[in-house]
């Protein structure tokens, strides 16, 4: 059975239920407390959640993980079976991996520390905001962010983007609490608040 160690409310970790999920896989999770990484540590040697482990094999990274279930469990797929489609989903993971994901990422160091300089914090904001007419544009003619199936691409981009129109009172997690604040689509973006119900709707590895 496939072991995922997780700590509450991570949204690389829902990268990868969301992957289970959709391939169905029975799966057995490891709760760890944010503040004490002893165990994932001890598993894989760096304090980073999710990791996997599948008979022995030691997964790290949740886009490393997506592409491991793909070629371990090629069906149902996630990525598209085209070629050039599929280097196109990589590319687009790499951009939401390097680009989209540095604004939040800087805000909650700038926060952490106490480092609100306020031209800085407003330039990222103002990036952060403005994704939400890219996103709003790709799904003109589709109804998943990649074509007309789910695939890895909406599991890369949901546990992120899904801030616009859910919140749970329960997650107090300051990288959350900046993307609900600076996402929320009020009635604005309605294609990707229908994508974000659509995936919301998609199974989860329990």
């Amino acid at each position: 059975m496939i072991r995922v160690w997780r700590i509450p409310f991570s949204t690389n970790v829902e990268r990868v239920a969301l992957a289970l999920g959709h391939k169905g896989l029975e799966t057995e999770w490891v709760d760890v407390d944010r503040l004490d990484r002893t165990a994932v540590v001890e598993a894989s040697g760096q304090p980073l959640v999710p990791v996997l482990e599948d008979e022995g094999t030691l997964v790290t990274d949740s886009t490393a993980i997506l592409e491991y279930l793909e070629v371990r469990y090629p069906e149902p797929p996630l990525y598209p079976r085209d070629e050039a489609r599929r280097a196109e989903a990589v590319v687009l993971i790499d951009w939401f991996n390097r680009v989209w994901k540095k604004p939040p990422n800087e805000l909650e160091r700038a926060l952490s520390v106490e480092e609100r300089v306020e031209k800085r914090i407003r330039a990222q904001v103002e990036e952060l905001e403005r994704s939400r007419d890219r996103f709003e544009a790709l799904l003109a003619d589709r109804p998943y962010m990649f074509g007309d199936e789910f695939g890895v691409v909406d599991c890369a981009f949901f546990p992120f983007l899904k801030f616009g129109v859910l919140d749970d009172p329960a997650d107090t997690e300051p990288f959350h609490r900046i993307l609900v604040e600076h996402l929320t689509l009020d009635g604005a973006y309605p294609r990707l608040e229908a994508w974000i119900r659509r995936v919301d709707e998609h199974p989860r590895a329990q």
